[in-house]
């Protein structure tokens, strides 16, 4: 079967000198970063895009659509070599992979028509990357040690030398081990986005959820189940307006810092990311001391991913809360107890003999 040939309108009819394939080579990155500024991808995945696009262009020292996957593999391998950490290089894998992608779907004919050459796919089943962080399994703590440490942040409450953001730190973690929030994501909720009228328990409207390749916010809402209702009216009845009178305004940040209102908005700052993991750090040093160091609210989002698991909830709807659009990333955040397969394998063995059983009767 032959080539289509797919003429875009910028699409030179010759190559005739060293500047026209130059030109060409260059329109064909452009169009291809102006499609995804088009597709919502963030400025600067864009401009990471586009500075390995050119590293490899360098690289490789000919026309990019000559470009063959032994070439994609002398790059990764020289990037490997180099001393890049494996996501790094599998995220210039990735660029790699889509911009040829790019070229297939909208380029292929014309590139053939002007130069005769048929462009390939250079990063194959062979020199894909596998994803960098499988290596790096993220085991949370038991529910044992998780209650004992959250059991001692709540008694220790009262008498911290400052309440507020030590209420507050805890109210954030309790997001993390309950729901599983992302850092970022509990920074930016406001007072407006707790929905105690939606559903049986109410929910959190995330609207600054991570999107996928960098593709702006991606928003959803997460019920208030595993008590997380009752810990944020207690927040909202019994703490938050201590912060200021910005507690009736539904643009002042949900979680505060314990700085001085903006004197245009009135509101409180809101409490930054390093600020929170400091919280979490310093309940840990106190209640937890074997996870000093190790215990982070990405691990807490791991536990409670394991925690929902192990008490029901099904995979598709653990996905649903945490914000994936994947469903094998969010199996990468569960992780099963021995105990619990074992458990398993002696209920399934349990209906094996029932139905063989009555089969016999």
């Amino acid at each position: 079967m032959g080539l289509a040939v797919v003429r875009s309108l910028d699409a030179p009819r010759r190559l005739s000198t060293h500047t026209d394939v130059e030109d060409f080579e260059q329109e064909l990155v452009d169009q291809y970063l102006l499609a995804a500024v088009g597709s919502g991808s963030a400025d600067s995945t864009v401009a990471a895009d586009r500075s390995v696009l050119f590293e490899f262009i360098r690289f490789l020292g000919r026309p990019v659509w000559t470009a063959r996957p032994s070439d994609a593999d002398r790059f990764l391998a020289e990037q490997r070599r180099s001393g890049l950490a494996r996501l790094t290089v599998q995220h210039k894998a990735w660029a790699l992979a889509h911009f040829f992608e790019f070229l297939l779907v909208r380029y292929e004919g014309d590139i053939h028509r002007l130069t005769g050459v048929v462009v390939e796919q250079v990063i194959d089943e062979f020199n894909r990357p596998a994803r960098a962080d499988y290596g790096s399994i993220r085991v949370p703590p038991s529910s044992d040690e998780v209650e004992r440490l959250f059991a001692m942040w709540r008694q220790w409450l009262p008498q911290a030398r400052k309440f507020l953001p030590a209420a507050r730190d805890y109210l954030a973690a309790s997001l993390w081990r309950r729901v599983g929030l992302r850092i970022t994501e509990t920074c930016m909720l406001d007072i407006r986005d707790w929905r105690r009228d939606l559903g049986e328990y109410g929910c959190l409207d995330v609207r600054f959820g991570k999107g996928s390749r960098g593709r702006g916010a991606k928003t959803r809402l997460v019920p208030a189940i595993n008590s997380v209702g009752e810990l944020l009216d207690w927040w909202m009845v019994e703490v938050r307006h201590q912060f200021g009178s910005d507690y009736t305004n539904p643009d002042a940040p949900l979680l505060p810092a314990e700085r001085k209102p903006d004197p245009l908005t009135g509101c409180c700052p809101r409490a930054g990311v390093q600020t929170l993991r400091d919280g979490l750090a310093a309940a840990v040093n106190r209640g937890l001391a074997d996870w000093q160091g190790r215990l982070t609210p990405h691990m807490l989002r791991h536990f409670c991913a394991s925690s929902l698991y192990a008490q029901g909830l099904d995979v598709k709807a653990i996905q649903e809360l945490l914000g994936h659009s994947w469903l094998s990333t969010t199996t990468r955040y569960i992780h099963v107890p021995t105990e619990h397969v074992t458990q398993a394998w002696k209920i399934s063995n349990q209906r094996t003999a029932a139905r063989l059983g009555q089969l016999g009767g």
